[in-house]
């Protein structure tokens, strides 16, 4: 498993989305401060294969995926496997109790050449849009891991992504410590548990066994005695089956004549009860009667309805003779009309004399107004000249100290010819408050006069009004003595519209009566229908009971006389009725006979099942002899399934004592200081062997791995094959020597995977801050050895600067209050 592309968002410290791409990348390493995130992007790989992540203890513990303040987080990887790549999704929520489940997960394979930018342009790209759907459901998707990747949760944790520090404990262990890391990492755990299940089959086939013995003695009837029983017991019944159909037909003709006998009596019994039930009908005297009356009051009332419907059409006819009361309503309403508008007319023409007197009144007024104020205005003028005159003497009055008789005016430069007289400012007051008067007469007779015309205006268009109003009025007083001409006055109108509606109530009370009058008929024809259909009636009765009789013959009927009909009926009834009676003792007789026959017959059949050991049934000989047959060879049938049964559980009590046998055997081979010791034995011989050839790749030729009596040692061949303890290596030959395991370990797990493991990647998430710089060295060429081997992505979890330097392509994790972030760069 390789993968190319993670994305994050609302993972853990990842709360905004982030992408890591790997791409195209052999070496690399996850560096920055402690707490930055780096093993969280190593948590997001495993939590989007395997749901889960190895720091959280707890497989079912998801909601560490989520920070306290995210509702929503979304893991999506991009791996390679095989030659084939895949995308798979897992996301999960937060509900509102605060519970964190996995609402959604999907695996694709994606097609050959796909571009993984796209993911870039759309962020829900590869959610069931892009290849071939392998899953859609959490549950489907483990199993879809499972079979692409090739490695359980357990394996991968240890051959991919392999925890810090483990592998040196393993190098430096106790043998005992080293047992239970080998049972640990290795999963050898697994054959302790087959010895439990073995002792449980053991314990599973103990209680099996008594189960079938229980059940055995439930089966002490099935017995070769038995069996000899049952087939005697079917040899006598069948032999029963053989006499009674023997005798079956002896009863049958016994039956059969007993059965004629019997109908041949009830026959007569019929015929004789049928010949005593005819009754004439009481009523049928009186309905002849009956319906000649009806008829009779059906005929008068037909009559009454003809004269009612006379009478009605003849004064229908005189009402419409009498002329169009719609017309003559019409004229008197023009004659109301026409007195109402020659009224309004007299009092409009009163309202337009006095509007013409009020006028000329109005006219003169005016006039006068007008005069007065002309006069006003005049005086105004006159003021106004007055008090110009006497402001220019003031004016002069005030130059006459600088004035010179001869010399130019100061003013208007004019030569002055004489000197104006002083005291000419009181003129100009009483010029001014002449003028002040004056004003206040010429506003005041303005005014005045512009009222005086506003009511002139307004009697103008008054008698205007007045004027059309009246010759509206003598229009339609033109119009309504056209409508009225050659028409009656108002009086003979009202005298013909009373005689119209005297008729008019004549006519309604005559088609009152012609509705009385039909509905009195209506009722006699039903009467009379009522009575014709009683006599059909009867007539019904009569020839059902005389078609009941037609196989007796009885005399023809007088369909005029249903009485005498009746009476003829009843007479020949009783006389074929005395016959009958005389025939029934004969055959009475007859029928006990017939009786004898059958109880003789029944009583032989009786006697063949006592004589079987079985009960005489009620009825039915032969199938009660059939019954008997089939149960008797049923009860064989059981006989022969019970004694199988018991062979059967027999046999089955032998396998659950052997299975119970080779369990118990199974689970002391599986103890723990046999098999187990001998398994982690192979296990360790091979793992040396592996991780031996890969130290002598690691380290140039230099050291081979073995092992003695349970210690670990490496042979120096750059000092003639010199035999060291582990104990004795530098920081960074016991690195070596811990990848060296590691590597072999995880090669073994996956030859262990239930399916094809790919290992092409591996991540370590060591802790190198605390190697020298010699020892640091050391690793980073043991790491760089790795990489160019090209059989593996190989990744690195550090923040030593030092060695992240050496790596070709790292990627900066950093963390803010609000996120982690990554950034991708190379040398």
């Amino acid at each position: 498993m390789r993968p190319l592309r993670l994305d994050l968002a609302g993972f853990t410290v990842f709360r905004e989305p982030t992408t890591v791409d790997f791409t195209d990348t052999d070496f690399f390493a996850l560096v920055g401060p402690t707490g930055a995130g780096k093993s969280t992007i190593l948590d997001a790989i495993c939590f989007a294969l395997y749901g889960t992540v190895p720091r959280w203890g707890n497989r079912t513990a998801i909601g560490n995926a989520l920070a306290p303040s995210v509702t929503e987080g979304r893991v999506r990887l991009v791996f390679e496997t095989a030659g084939a790549r895949y995308v798979l999704t897992r996301v999960v929520r937060r509900d509102g109790k605060g519970a964190v489940t996995t609402r959604q997960a999907g695996m694709e394979a994606l097609p050959r050449g796909f571009d993984l930018s796209r993911f870039d342009s759309d962020g829900n790209a590869g959610d069931g849009e892009l290849g071939d759907v392998l899953a859609g459901t959490p549950s489907e998707v483990d199993q879809a891991v499972a079979d692409v990747v090739g490695l359980p949760y357990e394996q991968f944790t240890k051959c991919v992504v392999l925890p810090q520090g483990e592998f040196a404990a393993f190098l430096h262990a106790k043998p005992a410590d080293r047992q239970k890391i080998l049972v640990n990492l290795l999963g050898l755990e697994i054959y302790g548990r087959v010895r439990e299940k073995a002792g449980a089959v053991a314990a599973e086939a103990d209680v099996k066994l008594k189960a079938v013995d229980g059940l055995l003695v439930s089966y002490a009837d099935a017995t070769e005695e038995a069996r000899q029983a049952s087939v005697t017991r079917v040899g006598n019944v069948r032999h029963l089956a053989v006499e009674v159909d023997r005798a079956l037909p002896q009863l049958a003709d016994a039956e059969r004549g007993a059965t004629e006998a019997r109908a041949a009596l009830e026959s007569l019994d019929t015929e004789i009860a049928r010949l005593a039930a005819v009754r004439k009908p009481g009523a049928v005297d009186g309905l002849t009667r009956t319906v000649v009356d009806a008829r009779a009051v059906a005929a008068e009332a037909s009559a009454a309805v003809t004269a009612a419907e006379e009478h009605e059409e003849k004064l229908r006819a005189e009402l419409a003779a009498a002329g169009d009361p719609a017309a003559q309503r019409r004229w008197l309403d023009a004659h109301a009309e026409r007195a109402k508008v020659e009224r309004e007319a007299k009092a409009l023409d009163k309202q337009l004399g006095a509007a013409a007197k009020e006028h000329a009144d109005a006219e003169g007024a005016v006039d006068a107004a007008r005069a007065a104020a002309t006069k006003a205005q005049q005086a105004l003028e006159e003021a106004r000249e007055a008090y110009q005159t006497a402001l220019a003497l003031d004016r002069a009055g005030e130059l006459r100290p600088h004035l010179r008789l001869g010399e130019p005016c100061p003013v208007c430069e004019q030569k002055v010819s004489a000197l104006p007289t002083a005291g000419a400012g009181h003129a100009a007051e009483a010029a001014k408050a002449a003028g002040v008067v004056a004003r206040k007469q010429a506003d005041t007779a303005a005014a005045l006069v512009e009222k005086r015309s506003a009511a002139l205006r307004d009697l103008d268009r008054a008698v205007a009004g007045a004027k059309a109003q009246s010759e509206a009025l003598a229009r339609r007083m033109s119009t309504l003595d056209s409508q009225l001409a050659g028409a009656p006055d108002a009086a003979a109108l009202k005298r013909s519209l009373a005689e119209l509606d005297a008729k008019r109530k004549a006519c309604d009370d005559a088609t009152t009566a012609v509705r009385r009058a039909r509905t009195a008929a209506r009722s006699a024809v039903s009467a009379a229908e009522a009575a014709d259909a009683a006599v059909r009636s009867a007539w019904r009765d009569f020839d059902t009971v005389r078609d009941g009789l037609a196989p007796f013959g009885p005399p023809p009927a007088d369909r005029d006389d249903l009485a005498g009909a009746w009476a003829a009926l009843g007479d020949w009834a009783v006389a074929e009725s005395d016959t009958r009676r005389a025939a029934r003792a004969t055959a009475a007789t007859a029928l006990d006979g017939a009786d004898a026959a059958v109880a003789a017959a029944r009583t032989a059949l009786v006697a063949l099942f006592e004589d079987a050991g079985l009960p005489a049934p009620a009825g039915d000989y032969a199938r009660a002899a059939a019954v008997a047959v089939e149960r008797a060879e049923a009860a064989q049938r059981r006989i022969e399934e019970r004694i199988a049964e018991a062979s059967k559980l027999r046999g089955d009590r032998a396998a659950h004592e052997k299975d119970a046998q080779v369990a118990r055997t199974l689970a002391t081979h599986l103890r723990a200081d046999r098999f187990e010791r001998w398994l982690l034995a192979e296990a360790l011989d091979a793992l040396v062997a592996g991780a031996s050839r890969i130290l002598r790749e690691l380290s140039g030729g230099q050291y081979d791995l073995g092992h003695q009596r349970g210690e670990f040692h490496v042979v120096d061949h750059h000092d003639a094959g010199l035999r060291r303890a582990v104990r004795t290596l530098s920081g960074g030959e016991t690195f070596q020597a811990s990848l060296a395991l590691a590597l072999a370990l995880s090669e073994q797990l996956a030859g262990m995977s239930a399916g094809t493991a790919s290992l092409e990647s591996i991540v370590l998430d060591e802790g190198f801050g605390t190697l020298d710089g010699a020892t640091l060295d050391t690793v980073a060429a043991t790491l760089e050895n790795l990489a160019a081997r090209g059989d593996r992505m190989v990744g690195v979890v550090t923040h030593v600067r030092a060695l992240a330097e050496r790596i070709p392509v790292r990627f900066e994790v950093s963390r803010d209050a609000r996120t982690a972030r990554v950034e991708r760069t190379a040398l």
